[in-house]
């Protein structure tokens, strides 16, 4: 049998996607969820095989959802807004319904799902690229982070500045830590144009920015307000003698 969860703030479309679900013997409703918070909890107690998601959601969009989920489960998405076609297929999903979607659309996309979660390698590969690109393709405005159960929304105003940690991001924010597991690469281009990669393992929120001083012959430290020090490359330097132009 195989488990799946629905993710929708509105009751209407919950009670359409179980309805439809009652053509697939083999598949059952673990949990239904009304927001991303309730679906992150669903998720790591009942370990889905499939996700029925909702993209626009109060409090945890759809796609903010997809950064956390490791290991992620096949995911249809619906949603009543168009303009989210393109993300959701470049992020690899299953299928993308568009709301109101007909009984023989909805057994499309099932049946979709289903040959990826019957081929768990290619799902794999699919998920990889889904979570690598959630963030990529536009720049944000907050970071969400998971720590256990526990999520954390962090707007990115609020951030002083991050640094590489292996396979994770670490973000320093009010004298505070958080971990997040990503490339610096993919969270680089999604930041605004406030913030500036000055090495290759740090990124800093040039507003934080206090003096750069020199460190070694190729290198310099920059001195945030805070009185933090980060580290600062050759090239990081010439990248803020362009942005804020001394």
């Amino acid at each position: 049998m195989i488990k799946a969860i629905i993710i929708d703030d509105e009751q209407l479309a919950r009670d359409v996607i179980r309805k439809f679900l009652e053509d697939f013997d083999q598949i059952e409703v673990a949990a239904e969820c009304a927001n991303g918070f309730e679906g992150i909890k669903a998720i790591a107690e009942h370990q889905p095989e499939l996700l029925f998601l909702d993209v626009q959601m109060p409090k945890l969009t759809g796609f903010e959802m997809l950064e956390l989920l490791d290991p992620a489960p096949v995911i249809v998405f619906s949603t009543a807004y168009d303009q989210y076609a393109i993300k959701a297929f470049e992020l690899s999903a299953a299928d993308y319904l568009l709301k109101p979607y007909s009984r023989d659309r909805f057994k499309e996309a099932v049946n979709k799902a289903l040959d990826k979660i019957h081929k768990p390698e290619e799902n794999k590969k699919s998920l990889d690229k889904l979570q690598e690109s959630s963030l990529s393709k536009e720049k944000i405005d907050r970071i969400v982070i998971r720590s256990g159960s526990k999520l954390t929304i962090i707007s990115v105003d609020d951030i002083d500045y991050i640094e590489a940690q292996d396979d994770y991001v670490e973000v320093h924010s009010a004298g505070k830590k958080y971990l997040k597991q990503m490339t610096m690469k993919a969270l680089e281009n999604s930041l605004p144009d406030e913030f500036v990669r000055v090495h290759r393992s740090a990124i800093i929120h040039i507003d934080r920015l206090d003096k750069i001083e020199p460190y070694s012959k190729d290198s310099y430290v920059a001195i945030l307000k805070s009185g933090e020090k980060v580290s600062v490359s050759r090239s990081g330097y010439q990248l803020l003698k362009e942005k804020l132009g001394f």
